[in-house]
């Protein structure tokens, strides 16, 4: 699904439910808002956490040794800040089709 299919569903949704009251611009308008939103959270290191959907984190990756592929040669990556997401249970016994108590706790 590509940002442009979002906001087609989000504009399909809010069509349902209040009418034609709301443009496709202002749907895209209200999905980078929210995008930029996230970014800019990650950026201050903080951690966002969507109920039902799943938290949005900074992990502190740790300096290790990696080879380069062309020549075989160790080379150091430094340690970095990453991004990384973390399903809620409710996500994950959705896409696994069980139900939510069949999920085992982290």
């Amino acid at each position: 699904m590509t940002k442009a299919d979002l906001v087609e569903r989000v504009t399909a949704a809010i069509a349902q439910t209040s009418g034609p009251m709301i443009s496709k611009k202002d749907c895209a308008r209200v999905v980078d808002t929210f995008l930029d939103s996230i970014k800019d959270a990650l950026k201050e290191q903080r951690n966002i956490e969507v109920r039902g959907f799943g938290t949005f984190k900074i992990r502190n990756r740790k300096t290790r040794m990696a080879r380069n592929p062309r020549t075989g040669a160790p080379v150091e990556v430094s340690a970095r800040p990453v991004p990384v997401f973390k399903p809620s249970k409710e996500l994950r016994a959705l896409v696994s089709d069980l139900d939510p108590s069949q999920i085992p706790d982290d």
